[in-house]
C-alpha cells in the first residue's frame, strides 16, 4: 500500500536522561514523518536511542523538547490522562517480553484494550475472538499465558494491538525473544497486517527483519537518517537534525 495521509510527524524532539550529575541524551533534535499505510523498520547499535525513540514518539515516555502529532493530535499538549485514552483507542503495542496478563486467557487480554475504551463487553469479546482467529489461535483462546508456546503469546500481542483499529502500531524488538522459525511466523504475520492497511513502526536488530520494510530508518546517537547503509547512517551523526519522509 502507497504512503498518503499523515500519521505522525516529530518536530525537534529531544530526551536526556539524568541520573545524579550524568546526563544521557538519548535524543537529540529528531525529525520524522511517518505516513498511513507505511512499514517503517528502525534499526542501530544497542543503546542509541532506538526504544527511545518509539517511546517518545507513542507517548509512553515524555520530551524535553519538540511537537509529536500522531493522527492529527499533538500528543504532549494533551494532559496525562487524554494521552493515555488516545494511545488506548489510537495506538497499539507489541513488545519482545509480551507484557501479557497471566491470570488472564488469550481472549481477555485481547480484550482489553478494548474494554478500557467502553466498548461493550460482548462486542469486545466477539472482536477479540475474531482477531484471534486471524492470528491462527482460534482454538487457543481460553488457554492463559503459561500454556501457550512463546510464538503462541507474541501472536495474542499481536491480536491485541490490532483490536481496537489503532492508527498506528509500535512493535519494540518483536522477534527478539523467539528462535529463528518462529519469529519467522511473527515476521510474515506483521506483512500480512501491514499488507491490509495497518501502518507500522518497528524497532528491530534483525537485520532480514530491518530491511523487509518500505522505509529503513538508522538511530547513531540519538539522531536518525532515511538511508539503509552504513556510510549514510554514520554521516547522520554530524547533524542535529535531518527530516526523514
Amino acid at each position: 500500500m502507497a504512503p498518503t495521509d499523515l500519521i505522525l510527524s516529530a518536530r525537534g524532539v529531544s530526551k536526556t536522561y539524568r541520573t545524579g550529575s550524568h546526563e544521557v541524551h538519548a535524543l537529540r533534535g529528531v525529525d520524522l514523518d511517518v505516513h498511513s499505510g507505511e512499514l517503517v523498520m528502525v534499526m542501530g547499535p544497542s543503546g542509541n536511542g532506538k526504544t527511545t525513540l518509539l517511546n517518545c514518539l507513542s507517548g509512553l515516555d515524555d520530551i524535553d523538547t519538540g511537537t509529536v502529532t500522531v493522527d492529527g493530535r499533538d500528543l504532549f499538549a494533551m494532559s496525562d490522562g487524554d494521552r493515555t485514552r488516545h494511545r488506548a483507542a489510537r495506538m497499539g503495542f507489541v513488545f519482545q517480553a509480551f507484557n501479557l496478563i497471566p491470570v488472564l486467557s488469550a481472549r481477555e487480554n485481547v480484550e482489553l484494550p478494548l474494554l478500557v475504551t467502553g466498548t461493550p463487553a460482548k462486542a469486545a469479546r466477539q472482536r477479540a475472538e475474531q482477531m484471534l482467529a486471524r492470528v491462527g489461535l482460534a482454538d487457543r483462546a481460553g488457554h492463559r499465558p503459561g500454556e501457550l508456546s512463546g510464538g503462541e503469546q507474541q501472536r495474542v500481542t499481536v491480536a491485541r494491538a490490532l483490536v481496537a483499529e489503532p492508527a498506528i502500531v509500535w512493535a519494540d524488538e518483536p522477534t527478539g525473544a523467539l528462535d529463528s522459525h518462529t519469529a519467522g511466523g511473527i515476521v510474515e504475520l506483521l506483512h500480512e497486517v501491514h499488507a491490509a492497511g495497518q501502518t507500522l513502526v518497528v524497532v528491530t536488530h534483525d537485520e532480514a527483519l530491518g530491511r523487509s520494510g518500505q522505509r529503513l530508518v538508522h538511530v547513531r546517537d540519538g539522531r536518525i537518517a532515511d538511508h539503509d547503509d552504513d556510510d549514510a547512517a554514520l554521516a547522520a551523526t554530524a547533524t542535529d537534525s535531518q527530516v526523514v519522509r
